[in-house]
């Protein structure tokens, strides 16, 4: 291993255990970055990861419509199943057709993504998507020929292996962060700012040089005491602190540490001036929704691109409680509307900033549930995500869809699907579109070699 390597290990660890220091939380959410990368961007684009926690009820979200696949879904959970009726006018009419006959509606609740679907075909649906190693059927999970993603059903772990797309819980590093080491170059003396979190510590955005920029939905968390904020009433005092905190040092642990905390500094008061000097958004996002404080702080991110000198951002936003094993047909609906109300500002925000076409948000989620169901649905594996932006080729599904049943070739019991597209696939196609090459593309999802070339990009983008 190499010192510098080393020295970039030793950064990011540092970074993570910072987090669990309540005395300096505004220091070490930040990790020297190298602004060396494998490509330079010239153009600007952004990735949103929209991360439900707790694992999405997929039926309930994308809703099996035609009567066949209707009548199936019903009988499977006759005490949450929307009526179709409710459905008739949330039915999705694609551009391109299922084989089959097979139809599906979005949930009412998401019906702010209608139109972004049937009329400006910004919004894209990927069927049956989860966590794989490799192509896998019903015969390799019932008889164990494949490996299979470990742990799987366990929140921890499928969280960690879907954001790392290589590792349970434990994974030091994930696909978007990995992405950011890659293009990184391009944010030349920016460089903090290619991974920014919005909602806490993530896997998805560590990289090996990359490191998450955590910033709260006000925008950077500065230092209580510094430039212009007295320290126990004393300007001097809180001048004294930030002299103590940043002074260059001979050991080699208090060295590092200071410097993380100057830039760390410097770039919270870079952030924060570039923020009150933006753009005011005239979009209106929704109040008392975190989802939609979240994406409103990206969007404000996003307007400073150009002051700030950046070229590439991954960013991650996140929204809980999906773990829906009882009250679904109570609390899933409120989740919904928050996610479709959230995303839907913030689409009509990127067209106001003129910049839909160089951001592309995506949804993803622990895993699926299971399609039966009585007050609740269990953990499952594969599920139906958004894919939203004017990069987009919207108005159509990808991937194949599956039957509604209990336990067929589609599913591994209980309406459990057995995910026909992989999170690899899902993050190459962003991964292309986003710029990293097809060499660097093997880097970043280390599965990606298992699937034929010909099947690696989706084409949604």
């Amino acid at each position: 291993m190499t010192q510098q390597t080393s020295r970039r290990a030793f950064l990011q660890r540092a970074s993570v255990l910072s987090m669990a220091g309540a005395a300096a939380p505004w220091a070490l959410n930040l990790a020297a970055m190298s602004e060396a990368a494998a490509a330079v961007a010239t153009d600007y684009k952004a990735l949103v990861c929209v991360f439900l926690y707790g694992g999405n009820d997929y039926a309930n979200t994308l809703v099996s419509y035609d009567q066949a696949s209707y009548d199936a879904y019903y009988r499977m959970r006759p005490a949450v199943a929307y009526l179709r009726t409710e459905l008739d006018p949330f039915r999705l009419d694609p551009t391109v057709t299922l084989p089959g006959g097979r139809q599906y509606a979005l949930a009412p609740e998401l019906s702010p993504l209608f139109k972004l679907f049937a009329t400006d075909k910004k919004l894209g649906v990927l069927l049956n998507v989860g966590t794989l190693t490799r192509p896998t059927f019903k015969s390799d999970f019932t008889g164990k020929s494949l490996d299979l993603p470990p742990k799987l059903f366990s929140h921890n772990d499928q969280q960690s292996y879907w954001q790392s797309a290589a590792q349970p819980e434990g994974a030091s590093a994930g696909w978007g962060g990995r992405m950011g080491d890659k293009l990184m170059g391009g944010n030349v003396g920016s460089s903090v700012f290619t991974c920014v979190n919005v909602t806490g510590n993530a896997v998805f955005l560590s990289g090996q040089s990359a490191v998450q920029y955590q910033v709260s939905t006000a925008g950077p968390v500065m230092l209580a005491a510094g430039a212009g904020n007295p320290l126990f009433g004393s300007q001097s005092c809180a001048d004294a602190l930030v002299k103590l905190i940043t002074a260059e040092r001979s050991q080699v642990l208090e060295k590092e540490y200071n410097i993380v905390t100057d830039r760390a500094l410097k770039s919270g008061t870079v952030l924060g001036s570039a923020l009150a000097a933006g753009p005011v958004i005239a979009t209106v996002f929704p109040a008392d929704n975190t989802l939609a404080a979240q994406l409103k702080m990206v969007a404000r991110m996003i307007s400073t691109a150009d002051t700030i000198k950046v070229k590439r951002q991954v960013f991650f936003v996140a929204l809980g409680g999906f773990d829906t094993h009882d009250g679904l047909k109570a609390d899933h609906p409120p989740l919904l509307t928050a996610v479709a109300d959230a995303m839907a500002a913030f689409q009509a925000a990127m067209v106001e900033l003129k910049v839909d076409n160089q951001v592309t948000a995506f949804t993803a989620s622990d895993f699926g549930r299971t399609l039966t169901a009585n007050d609740g649905s269990d953990h499952g594996w594969g599920s139906m995500h958004f894919m939203l932006g004017g990069a987009v080729n919207g108005g159509r599904y990808y991937g194949s869809a599956p039957s509604v049943a209990n336990d067929d070739d589609d599913n591994v019991g209980q309406g459990r699907l057995l995910p026909s597209t992989s999170v690899d696939q899902y993050a190459a196609t962003l991964g292309k579109w986003f710029g990293v090459s097809d060499t660097d593309l093997l880097d970043v999802l280390p599965n990606l070699k298992n699937w034929d070339v010909s099947k690696r990009n989706l084409g949604f983008v």
